[in-house]
C-alpha cells in the first residue's frame, strides 16, 4: 500500500532584520495623557520630540545650505520619494550613499512615500487641510478646472509625469524599493489619499485599500530590509486615514498597530489624509488613544501655530510642511504677532530687524529694508534670507512648546502666544 502524501517541510521565515539604533521613548507627559516628549533615537542621531522636520522635497531646502538649516536647529529634513523618483532617480541616491550622504546632511531624514503627490495628480488639490468642499460630494473628486494624471486601482497607481509627460507605475511595492534607495532614517507606507470631498463609502473602501497596501508595504520593507542589511535600518511608518469620520480614523489605528507581516510590524505611524483643520486636535487625538504608546507619531503636513498647538496637545510628535520656506519665496514673514510681506512699501525705509528679539542669522545681520530691496530687486538672496528666518522660527516655537510641556506650563504658553499671534488674524499690521 502506497503511504499517504507527507507535507512538505515548512521553511522558517528569515530572521528579522534589526532595528540597530532606531527606538522611541517617551520622557514626559500631558496631564491628558495624550501629549507628550519624547527622543526619536536614530542610525544619524536623536529627534527631542515635539519637533518640526523641514521639508527638502528634492534633497535641499529651496535656497538655503544645508549648514545653515542645522544652525538654525532643524534636528532632521524629509524629502520627497516622488520627486526623487523622477529626478535625478532613486538608484543615484543610493550609489551615493543614500539621502544625507547626498545633500550633505549629517542628522537624520524622513521621505514620503509618494502618495500624496500621485493622488494629488489624481484629483487636482494641493491640500487636503481646511479645503473648501462647499456643495461637494463624490467619488470621483477632481478640482475645478484640473486634467485628472492619475489613476488609482487595488494593486497601485498609474500616473503621468508632470516632467515630461511620461507614464509611471507606483505600487506598494515600488515606493518601497525607491525609498529603501534614497536611504532616509524614517519612511512612509504607500496609501490612499482621499479628501474632504469623497463620499463616505468611498473613503471606507479606500481605508481598505490602504490596509491591504500596508500589509504589502511591511511585507516588502523585511524582504528589503534583510536584502539591505550592509546599509543602517530604514524604520518605516505605517500611515493612518480616514478623514474626518471618528470610526474610520480609529479603525485605521487599531488595523496597522496590531498588523504584523512574518514579526514584521511598524515602527511608527504618520497620520495623513484630510483633515477638518477646526476638528485636527480631536482627530489627532481619535488616533493618540489608539495607537501604541510607544511608537512615534508624525502630523504630515502641518505648520500655522495654532495647528502646531492642538497636535502636541493631543498626541503627535513631529510634523512637516512646506509653508515656512513657501512663503518666505513670496516674501511673507512669519513674527511672534503674525504674518507680514516684507516688500510692502512701508518696510523700504524700515532699519529694524524682521523680528525685534529673534536670533536668527537673517535678524542678527539683516534689515526690513534691505529684504525689502532684495525682493524688489529679484534678487536670489531674498528668498534665502527670509527662508532661514521662517524655518528658524518654526523650529524654534515647537522647540519652545516642547519645553512648555516638560516644564508644566503648557497651557499658559498655549493661550499667551495664540492670542498675541491671532490679535488681528494673524496678520501683522
Amino acid at each position: 500500500m502506497t503511504p499517504p502524501p507527507q507535507p512538505l517541510p515548512q521553511s522558517d521565515p528569515d530572521p528579522l532584520p534589526q532595528q540597530g539604533d532606531f527606538s522611541f521613548e517617551v520622557t514626559s507627559q500631558l496631564p491628558n495623557g495624550l501629549g507628550r516628549t519624547g527622543v526619536i533615537h536614530t542610525p544619524h542621531g536623536d529627534i527631542q520630540t515635539p519637533a518640526f522636520i523641514v521639508v527638502g522635497t528634492k534633497a535641499t531646502v529651496k535656497a538655503v545650505l544645508p549648514d545653515s538649516i542645522r544652525d538654525l536647529g532643524a534636528q532632521a529634513t524629509l524629502a520627497n520619494a516622488f520627486h526623487l523618483y523622477l529626478q535625478p532617480g532613486p538608484e543615484i541616491l543610493d550609489e551615493a550613499g543614500g539621502l544625507g550622504q547626498f545633500m550633505n546632511w549629517q542628522g537624520p531624514t524622513f521621505t514620503d512615500s509618494g502618495g500624496f503627490q500621485v493622488m494629488s495628480l489624481g484629483s487636482g488639490f494641493k491640500k487636503v487641510l481646511a479645503m473648501d468642499t462647499t456643495g461637494m460630494q463624490s467619488d470621483d473628486v477632481i478640482a475645478e478646472g484640473k486634467t485628472r494624471r492619475a489613476h488609482v486601482d487595488d494593486d497601485g497607481v498609474w500616473f503621468t509625469s508632470p516632467l515630461d509627460g511620461s507614464k509611471h507605475r507606483f505600487t506598494p511595492e515600488v515606493s518601497l524599493q525607491i525609498q529603501h534607495q534614497l536611504g532616509a532614517d524614517i519612511m512612509f507606507a504607500f496609501d490612499e489619499l482621499t479628501t474632504l470631498a469623497h463620499t463616505r463609502s468611498y473613503q471606507e473602501s479606500s481605508l481598505e485599500r490602504t490596509r491591504l497596501w500596508a500589509q504589502r508595504c511591511l511585507r516588502e520593507h523585511r524582504r528589503l530590509s534583510i536584502e539591505r542589511e550592509h546599509r543602517p535600518y530604514q524604520a518605516l511608518f505605517g500611515v493612518i486615514q480616514g478623514a474626518q469620520y471618528e470610526d474610520l480614523r480609529r479603525k485605521a489605528c487599531q488595523d496597522l498597530s496590531e498588523m504584523s507581516i512574518d514579526g514584521q510590524q511598524f515602527d511608527g505611524f504618520g497620520l495623513g489624509g484630510a483633515i477638518e483643520k477646526q476638528r485636527l486636535g480631536e482627530i489627532v487625538g481619535w488616533c493618540a488613544q489608539e495607537l501604541p504608546q510607544n511608537k512615534p507619531r508624525h502630523l504630515l503636513g502641518i505648520s500655522e501655530p495654532d495647528d502646531l498647538f492642538a497636535a502636541c496637545e493631543m498626541g503627535a510628535d513631529t510634523f512637516d510642511c512646506v509653508n515656512p520656506s513657501r512663503v518666505a519665496r513670496n516674501a511673507a514673514i512669519y513674527t511672534n504677532r503674525g504674518r507680514y510681506n516684507v516688500n510692502r512699501a512701508v518696510h523700504k525705509r524700515d532699519f529694524r530687524p524682521l523680528e525685534e528679539g529673534c536670533e536668527c542669522y537673517t535678524c542678527q545681520n539683516y534689515t526690513r529694508a534691505y529684504l525689502h530691496h532684495l525682493f524688489k530687486a529679484k534678487e536670489m538672496l531674498a528668498s534665502t534670507l527670509a527662508t532661514i528666518h521662517n524655518e528658524y522660527w518654526t523650529v524654534n516655537l515647537v522647540e519652545q512648546i516642547r519645553l512648555s510641556m516638560i516644564e508644566g506650563r503648557f497651557e499658559a504658553f498655549r493661550d499667551e502666544f495664540l492670542g498675541r499671534y491671532y490679535e488681528n488674524g494673524g496678520r501683522l499690521k
